[in-house]
């Protein structure tokens, strides 16, 4: 018995659909984040037609790919190869290529590889679509009983513990919704040092292991979320919101005069920071502020 299985099918229970041609061009395609069932009919017809899935992982991806009996090869574009690839990228591009992009799980390029690869190519002249889908990001929001009106999408704090209460101490005064991605790993200091740099009391959430079997949302102020997460251990990544201040932004002339008392006391640039992170200003305009108060000295 032969096997007359067309390349270009994909299955849904059990039955096979033939996927419609695609016009050539790379195809930004966003995949579950964890629930299998939320891959659109979109999705599954353009990984079952295009010639080629670059993969975060072609490991993970497998799991998504061949639960749908999608047979299309895959090859790896993660952050450590992604812009050795744009050139053959390009070139089949060229030749009429029809390309997908995903990640291991989500929406490409929102804290995953691909924004190289995408400018290149719109760059070169080539078509992008987006097929668009699933995002923990936006789960996360839809979920959280925090104003969705305006918000900003941080991505992952820094690592180290002074660039990351420097970022926190620039965004102190925001007054939108604030989101962060956070590894299982580094969410206890996480919550540690948003805590310490917006208040204990600061409404926020944490999102873990959204559309899975066990998805949990908390709700509290940042200070009882830290003290929680101290000692609970987590799995996958979490999804963090914080509200934005309520507190009125301060007057240029009241952190103007705290910046002529410190630069008093202090070097330039320590004065700089304190000023900066005290008020919630972005360091650039503190050190402008001080450089223009030295040059009249």
């Amino acid at each position: 018995m032969t096997d007359d299985i067309s390349p270009n099918r994909y299955f849904l229970a059990g039955t096979a659909f033939e996927a419609p041609p695609l016009a050539p061009g790379l195809y930004v395609v966003a995949t579950p984040i964890g629930n299998l069932r939320d891959i659109t009919v979109r999705a599954l017809e353009t990984l079952a037609a295009v010639d080629v899935v670059y993969c975060e992982d072609t490991r993970t991806s497998a799991k998504l790919l061949d639960h749908f009996g999608i047979k299309t090869p895959r090859k790896p574009l993660h952050e450590h190869n992604e812009r050795q690839r744009i050139e053959a990228v390009l070139a089949d591009l060229g030749r009429g290529a029809r390309i997908a992009l995903i990640s291991d799980a989500g929406t490409p390029l929102l804290s995953d590889p691909g924004f190289p690869l995408v400018r290149a190519v719109r760059e070169a002249g080539f078509d992008v679509f987006a097929v668009p889908g699933p995002s923990a990001l936006l789960a996360a929001l839809a979920v959280a009983g925090l104003p969705t009106d305006r918000f900003t999408f941080v991505g992952f704090l820094p690592p180290k513990a002074g660039a990351r209460d420097k970022t926190i101490a620039a965004l102190a005064a925001r007054t939108e919704t604030l989101v962060f991605y956070e590894s299982p790993r580094r969410l206890p200091e996480a919550l540690a040092a948003l805590a310490s740099g917006f208040g204990a009391d600061r409404p926020a959430v944490v999102a873990l292991e959204l559309t899975k079997r066990f998805e949990r949302v908390f709700r509290a102020g940042l200070g009882t979320l830290a003290s929680q997460f101290a000692a609970e251990e987590t799995k996958g990544e979490a999804v963090i919101m914080v509200a934005g201040t309520t507190e009125a932004a301060p007057s240029a002339e009241d952190w103007q005069a705290a910046l002529d008392e410190a630069l008093a006391d202090q070097p330039l640039r320590g004065a700089v920071d304190e000023i900066a992170a005290r008020f919630g200003l972005k360091r650039k305009d503190v050190y402008d502020a001080a450089l223009a108060r030295k040059a009249q000295e």
